[in-house]
């Protein structure tokens, strides 16, 4: 949870919409999160990260941080399939 201020699930929703039209999972496990982006017209996974501790995201603007690194990691392994994140 950011700050006692976000459930899980409202986490999960910000960072899953930040990624549409792709599909975005996310999964929460104890304190940590994973991400996975799919092309839903390929099913291909182009982007899975795991082990996002959430006690990182403790703030508005480390979520923002979050999203905005992910999506660059995103838009590298799209241009460099085999630079795929762990």
């Amino acid at each position: 949870m950011i700050a006692c201020t976000l459930s899980n699930l409202e986490l999960r929703s910000i960072i899953e919409s930040a990624f549409l039209p792709l599909r975005c999972n996310c999964t929460v496990l104890e304190d940590l999160m994973t991400v996975e982006v799919i092309d839903p017209a390929t099913e291909h996974v182009d982007l899975f990260v795991s082990n996002i501790a959430l006690d990182s995201l403790d703030n508005s603007h480390a979520l923002c941080v979050l999203i905005r690194d992910l999506q660059a990691e995103l838009e590298k392994a799209r241009h460099y399939p085999h630079a795929l994140a762990s």
